[in-house]
């Protein structure tokens, strides 16, 4: 039997353990490499962030949750594209899959001529961070149809419809989605069925369109790809919201670092490259940001408004500049934005320097207010609704919490600047992230004074599970007649807010994915009669079967002018314009010189409501309160009629 010589063992097991260190060397630097481009762009810290879209990253190894491949065919490199066009501007975002180093980094927007002809419009630069590229096309005519391809190199291409404004429909259709977990990943076809058949001049996400935290880049690319056949040829709103930019809850506090992604703190945890990354891709298309002026370390804003069909919508940014609780306020609860103790004292967490829009923002909602150039409705667009309109959280069993900081019920001073500003232009509310679909009248003062708010259901319910349910299980006073919800009516939620639930869909079963409160809403928007309807669709459902199908309790129409819910004391003098068909008018308390509204009248007669006794200011416009203006004006008696003749020049 050959026996080795210890000499010869030890020489092997030398030969094998430089062997070892070797190939450990070798993979060590293997991952080091697939790392470095990440590390290079956002620092050491962050060294795997977006690694599936930087460097070389057809190497890296996909994921088990990974559905989707980024390595595509080389003719399908296009992915999908959004736009809006506003005021004479198209700005359109093409989103493409990553490219390899040999391929050009340019695309090209070609529009389709009438003799079917296609011609080059513009040439944009593929930007590799993000990989998308954007066009601005300006003195664009909004008065008809145009078809548009988005091109890379020769044969890779994505083709779609720039639609003409819809001014001229009765009824202007908005979808409002939000909240697309990647738990169930894949294609959408019965939504996108549905939405095809809704067929919306306008489509709403409200955050959440990716849950994939640090790999954004996928995220976003599995959103367009679920959706793009209804995104492709209509104008799409998408803003980001915390899971977007990799984190559980933002409170933005203007930019400042995060010491966590859980967020409490205040601030973006993750580097401002990627933050403006995600503006970047899901933003850019938006009309330009009425102030530009970026936050701290450099992150951009993008809170605008949109015209749409004569519906002037303000897209705001919920998280940007709001103020974070830890540190600022007592700790109530198992976290520091979680309540639980039903004893706290409600002012204590409502501080006077406390955040929620922000200074910014609480100026370009009173200026949009006043501003209906193309307008005959407004509405306001935002991440997360203006009330905590949930009771329990994550666990159905384990889950009740009395106030959740995270929405912008609070802080409460805050929360109720803006919707005063709101209710102004007798606007409603849509937004998502709640995950649970709820209609609400809100409160300020008084239960139903303020503006009316729609939170739309998740589009795919697993991350989170949220339940209205009160504790004692019984309505509130005033609750919606013959409705087939147990509880409905007036409740204060947990931060003391007042809020008049009118319709809720609670989840039966969350592990049943027809039970768990997947959906999407509608809107629809009826120009001539100021009434606008609120649709709430499972996602299972089909639009064509009618109401019946909907959730329990909707649809819910309303009249436009009870977004203003104050009950008025009297009516000015009506007022009989001339020099317009539909004059915006403007009502100032004198006293105290505050705006009570700024409308645009249904027709050339108008009798003001108002609020309290005294003397007010009437102004008059045609797009603005900038024409006429008649001051020293009181309420007419009871059973008087008086008239007051305005001419515009």
């Amino acid at each position: 039997m050959f026996r080795p010589s210890p000499a010869r063992v030890c020489f092997v097991l030398i030969v094998f353990a430089i062997g070892l260190t070797s190939f450990s060397s070798f993979v060590s630097t293997a991952q080091a490499q697939e790392k470095t481009k990440s590390a290079e762009i956002f620092g050491d810290d962050f060294e795997t962030l977006e690694s599936r879209a930087v460097g070389e990253w057809w190497k890296v190894k996909p994921q088990k949750s990974a559905q989707m491949n980024l390595d595509v065919e080389r003719d399908q490199v296009c992915a999908f594209a959004v736009y809006t066009h506003d005021h004479g501007t198209l700005k359109l975002t093409a989103q493409m899959f990553p490219l390899k180093p040999d391929e050009a980094r340019v695309a090209r927007l070609e529009f389709k001529q009438p003799d079917a002809s296609w011609s080059e419009v513009a040439k944009e630069e593929i930007l590799e961070l993000g990989w998308s590229a954007h066009f601005r096309i300006d003195n664009w005519d909004n008065s008809k149809d145009v078809v548009y391809r988005v091109r890379h190199g020769e044969k890779a291409q994505f083709e779609g419809l720039i639609r003409k404004d819809p001014i001229d429909k009765e009824t202007i259709v908005v979808g409002n989605l939000s909240c697309n977990s990647k738990r169930t990943p894949g294609p959408r076809p019965k939504m996108l069925e549905n939405l095809k058949a809704v067929n919306p001049d306008f489509l709403f996400f409200a955050g959440d369109q990716s849950y994939h935290h640090t790999e954004h880049t996928y995220g976003w690319l599995e959103f367009g790809m679920q959706f793009r056949d209804v995104l492709k040829d209509r104008p799409v709103v998408t803003i980001p919201d915390d899971h977007d930019v990799g984190q559980a809850n933002i409170w933005g506090e203007s930019g400042k670092k995060a010491i966590h992604p859980s967020g409490p703190s205040g601030g973006f945890f993750y580097p401002s490259k990627f933050v403006n990354m995600v503006q970047r891709c899901q933003t850019w298309h938006l009309p330009d940001p009425y102030d530009a002026k970026p936050i701290q370390r450099d992150i951009g804003v993008y809170f605008t408004d949109l015209t749409v069909g004569g519906i002037n919508f303000a897209i705001l940014e919920d998280r940007k500049f709001k103020s974070g609780p830890e540190g600022k306020i007592p700790k109530m609860g198992p976290r520091p934005d979680h309540i639980n103790d039903p004893t706290y004292d409600r002012a204590a967490v409502d501080l006077p320097e406390l955040k929620l829009l922000g200074d910014r923002q609480l100026k370009f909602l009173n200026q949009w207010s006043q501003d209906w150039t193309g307008a005959q409705m407004k509405c306001v667009l935002s991440q997360t609704a203006f009330c905590g309109a949930v009771h329990v959280h994550g666990s159905k069993k384990r889950g009740r919490l009395l106030a959740d900081l995270d929405s912008n019920a609070w802080p409460q001073k805050g929360r109720n600047k803006a919707l005063v500003e709101i209710r102004r232009a007798w606007a409603p509310h849509l937004c998502g992230d709640q995950h649970l679909a709820v209609f609400v009248k809100h409160g300020i003062e008084e239960f139903g004074d303020g503006p009316f708010a729609f939170t739309s259901p998740a589009i795919v319910n697993t991350i989170y599970g949220r339940w209205w349910w009160p504790e004692d299980e019984k309505p509130g006073p005033n609750p919606v007649a013959d409705s087939p919800l147990p509880w409905t009516g007036d409740y204060l939620d947990g931060l003391g807010n007042k809020i008049s639930m009118m319709a809720y869909a609670n989840p039966p079963n969350r592990k049943d994915e027809k039970q768990r409160g997947d959906g999407f809403g509608v809107v629809r928007f009826n120009k001539s009669n100021q009434k606008i309807t609120f649709e709430c669709w499972p996602r299972f459902a089909n639009v064509n079967d009618g109401d019946k199908a909907q959730f329990a309790g909707w649809p819910i129409t309303i009249d436009y002018r009870n977004n203003d819910g104050r009950k008025p004391v009297g009516h000015l003098p009506e007022l009989v314009v001339a020099g317009t068909d539909r004059p915006v008018i403007q009502v100032v308390h004198e006293e105290s010189k505050e705006v009570l509204y700024t409308i645009r009248a249904q027709s050339n007669r108008f009798k003001p409501p108002v609020y309290s006794q005294g003397l007010h200011t009437v102004k008059i416009g045609k797009d603005k309160p900038d024409l006429q203006t008649v001051d020293g004006l009181s309420p007419v008696a009871e059973g008087a009629s008086a008239e007051l003749q305005v001419v515009l020049d």
